[in-house]
C-alpha cells in the first residue's frame, strides 16, 4: 500500500474506535423520588401513616443518591 492509503485506513480505523464517554446519568432517581413523595402525600391524606413514612424514606434516599451522582458527574 502507498502512504496515502495507509494513512486513510489508519484514520478510518481510529475514527471507528469508540471514544471514552464521560460519566452521565439521567434524572431517573429524581423522577422516582418525586413519585414516592407523591405516594407519601396521598397515603398521608388517606391516613395510611405507615406507607407514607416508608414512601417518604425511599424518596429521601433517592434524592440523596441523585445529589451524590450529580456532584460526581460535575466533578468528572
Amino acid at each position: 500500500m502507498d502512504p496515502t492509503t495507509t494513512a486513510a485506513v489508519t484514520h478510518q480505523y481510529l475514527s471507528e474506535v469508540a471514544a471514552p464517554v464521560p460519566l452521565q446519568f439521567s434524572g431517573d432517581f429524581l423522577e422516582l423520588a418525586v413519585l414516592f413523595f407523591v405516594i407519601a402525600v396521598v397515603a398521608a391524606v388517606l391516613g395510611a401513616r405507615g406507607i407514607a413514612g416508608v414512601s417518604m424514606t425511599v424518596a429521601k434516599w433517592l434524592v440523596i443518591i441523585f445529589l451524590a451522582l450529580a456532584v460526581i458527574s460535575i466533578i468528572l
